[in-house]
Order: structure tokens, then sequence, then C-alpha cells
């Protein structure tokens, strides 16, 4: 965060400052974790039902923080507020006014959103210090926070925007107003709560509503919902994908091994690529952040060598690592829907090339009435796709093994394991040299079977 005096983050956030200097100055970052507090740093302390952030007030400032910003008076420094949620936002508007230069780009969508972050922010930062969130901080919580972790040098602040009902994105593009907006895709994660896919379109569609005349709307060519949203922005729209239409393409797309070559086609020239990152829905992602990258100023040469060299930086999204007894493991099992967990499993057949396939799929949350038909809807894939063995993690996942049953064709095998333990069981009675086996589901620790499988020197962090 930019450096601030206690009485200029007090007014920001609309709070009253006690028992503090109102000259002493915040030069670290703003952290809700009292363990992360930095020297010159600020803790912002929430109230919960099992942790009351409060409590914790004093052992922050012994480590550092010049402050806490609380809803309650606490006995250290503070700044005392109604709602830390709105002050975190309210501060994080503040630090964006002071920082004219400094160029934002949002991005949101069903799926990917995660993955194409990481992309673009791995392109922007050839052209000068970025900044993005770590993993998934997306909502109203995580948002100002990757936005308070811009400081005077950063040129651009990559935000990720997610959303589980109407005005979320609106209110987040509120607090940190895009220059850029890039929208990937319009899908059923989170169908529950919306009803339809048409309303989900309409909701992730305030990102490019909320761009300026002079701004940039990047749209997925190749999803006719995104691509219907350039009537709804006054910024200049570039469309992205494999469409012949789109200002930035794909031809001659060739997978190998999982991963993508293609020839991208700009408005600058064309250039070979050749992707490091697994799986074809890789190439639609890589396309969004050529878009913006090439808008803000990379060429078409060092955009091609940049692409080749991307890698992924959050963890649990199609890592794939191979054990020293010959067996490859994809880890996507930060979270699922039924398109992503689709791409997943298409990826997985296109890495194994051939070898024998195993699907750990765990359930699917945020589906409502339409679970069952998601559910389903993957496990045919999974069939007609020839996946050999497929694992449903606990019964509210069984629905995948009656889609891939459906499907008349399949000589695979089905079996439900009743939780996470059991499917490692399975697999270990199992996993023979030459497998590939996929693991995905939504954040019910579908991942702690792929740290079962994990060599031991290798580990990830949930």
């Amino acid at each position: 965060m930019i450096p601030m005096t206690l009485a200029e983050v007090a007014a920001a956030v609309g709070g009253q400052l006690v028992g503090a200097d109102p000259g002493v100055r915040v030069t670290g970052g703003v952290e809700f974790d009292s363990r992360k507090v930095t020297p010159g740093g600020l803790f912002v302390a929430f109230p919960g039902e099992k942790v009351d952030g409060h409590d914790y007030a004093a052992t922050a400032v012994e480590s550092g923080a010049v402050a806490v910003l609380a809803s309650r008076p606490v006995p250290v420094p503070h700044v005392l507020v109604d709602d830390q949620l709105d002050a975190m936002g309210a501060l994080a508007r503040a630090v964006i006014e002071r920082l004219p230069e400094l160029t934002i780009v949002g991005l949101t969508g069903s799926s990917g959103k995660t993955t194409t972050k990481d992309l673009i922010a791995q392109l922007l930062a050839r052209l000068g210090p970025t900044v993005a969130p770590p993993g998934s901080f997306n909502n109203e919580l995580g948002h100002p926070y990757t936005v308070l972790l811009a400081d005077e040098k950063t040129r651009f602040l990559v935000l990720e925007m997610g959303t589980r009902g109407h005005g979320e994105i609106r209110y987040l593009a509120e607090i940190a107003r895009p220059h850029a907006g890039v929208v990937i895709n319009v899908g059923t994660a989170h169908i529950g709560g919306f009803g339809s896919a048409d309303a989900i379109a309409q909701a992730k569609g305030e990102l490019v509503e909320a761009l300026p005349p002079d701004g940039l709307a990047v749209l997925n060519a190749d999803d006719p919902r995104v691509r219907a949203m350039a009537s709804r922005t006054s910024a200049r729209v570039v469309l992205a994908g494999e469409s012949e239409d789109a200002s930035v393409r794909a031809v001659d797309v060739v997978m190998e091994a999982g991963r993508a070559s293609y020839t991208l086609v700009t408005p600058a020239g064309s250039v070979p690529v050749r992707l490091a990152i697994a799986g074809r829905h890789q190439v639609g992602n890589s396309l969004l952040a050529a878009a913006v990258a090439l808008n803000y100023g990379l060429d078409p040469q060092d955009l091609a060598a940049a692409l080749s060299e991307l890698r992924l930086v959050s963890v649990r999204r199609m890592d794939v690592f191979d054990r020293a007894d010959g067996v490859t493991v994809i880890d996507d099992s930060y979270n699922a829907n039924p398109s992503s967990t689709s791409a997943a499993l298409r990826a997985l057949v296109s890495i194994a090339a051939g070898r024998r396939t195993i699907a750990v799929l765990g359930y699917m949350a945020e589906l409502g009435e339409f679970e069952r038909e998601g559910h389903e809807e993957v496990g045919r894939l999974a069939a007609e796709l020839g996946v050999d063995r497929l694992i449903a993690v606990s019964e509210n996942a069984a629905s995948i093994l009656d889609g891939a049953a459906a499907v008349g064709t399949w000589g695979g095998e089905s079996v439900l394991a009743t939780d996470q333990s059991e499917a490692v069981a399975v697999l270990r009675q199992d996993l023979r040299s030459g497998d590939v086996v996929l693991v995905k589901g939504s954040r019910y620790r579908t991942w702690d079977v792929v740290d079962a499988l994990r060599p031991a020197s290798s580990g990830a962090s949930s």
C-alpha cells in the first residue's frame, strides 16, 4: 500500500481515530490475518463466530502494526468503523485515487478466471511492475485486499472479479474502476443462485459496462453470450478467439502431449506459439491474455516468446506432475463446475495420448436445480471421451456415474468412493506405471486425493 497517515486512513474510511497519533504513517501492508502483519502495517480485525480478530489486536501491534481497523474498541491504537469490509473498500478507493498512472485490468468468467489472470499478469510484467491477486481473491474481501497491494511503483493491477449475484461486479468495479475488462466465458458456475446462463451473462456484463469510453473490452469471440456484451460497453471492443472475425485469434491449432501449438494472428502480424501449460482450453485463455498485452505495447514477436514461457502460478489448477513410478497426475482440484470439469477431462485424454486414464471427480457445488443434470453431463462426457476409470467421491457426486452408465458404448469402469480416503485406497490398489490421473472437484478437500499421490518432496498448500 502507498504510505498514508492514520489521519488520512481514518478520513478515507469515515472512521474515528482512537488512542493513536494522527501523524503516524501506515507504510506496510493491510492484513486481516494477524500472523501476516509486517512492521508499519494495518491490521483489520474482522469479527467471526469462531475467531474474532479483535482478540488479536494487541498481537498484531506487537508484530509491527501501527494500528487496527476495528468495529469495537480495542486496547491499542485503532480506527473505529461500523463495518470493516466497507472500510477496506473505501480505503482501496482512496489508494486508487492516489495512483493516477496505474492501469487496472479486470476480468471475469464462469471458469478459467484465475489461470487467465495469472497469464495476463505474467505478460504485463514484461511491460512494468504488475500486481495480481494471490490465488482466487476475487470477492468483496479479496478484491480490496489486492488493490491495497499496489503502490507508486505499480504500473498494472490485474483484478479477478467473481460474482454470486447481480450487482457484485458493479460494486467491485466501483472500488477500482478498470481501464480494460476481459470476459472469458459464461458457463454454469453458480447457476443455482442465478437460475439461468442468461442471468449469469447479465451479471458478468457489469464489468464491460463499468469501462470508460477510452477503455478496452476484450471479449471471447467463441462464446455467443460474451460476444453479445459488445453492445453493453462504450469502450473499444477487441474479440479474441478462434472465430474468423476475431482480431486476435489462433489458427492451425495442434495438440501434442496435452499442450497446444498454434499460429497467433494479430493486426500487427502473425507468429507461431507453443504453450507450455496443459489443456486445449488454454488456447482461448492465452488469446485473451495476448489481446490485453498487445493493447498495452507488447509486440507480436515478444508476445510469442512470452506465451511460450507462461507457467501456472496459482496452485491446484492443471498442475501436471510425474511420479517416479511412471504415473502422471493432473491436479486441478481447487474448484469445479461442469464447464471447467469438461475442459479438464479433455485435457486428461489429450495428455494421456493412449495411456490408461483415471478421473477422480468430486461434487460440483452451487448448481441448484441443475445439480443432477450437471453431474450427469460430466459423466457422459467422461464416457464419450473413453476415460478408462471413473471414480466419483461421495454420494452427492454419484450422478456422475449415472451419466457415464447412460453411454452404452462405454467400456470403462466406475467406482463410488464414500470419501477422499476411500478414493485414495481404490487408486492405490490398482494404480500402475503409465496411468494418467485427473483429480477435480469443488472445494470439499478433493485435493486430499492429490496430496496422497504427490511425491513427498513437492507438496502443495490448500
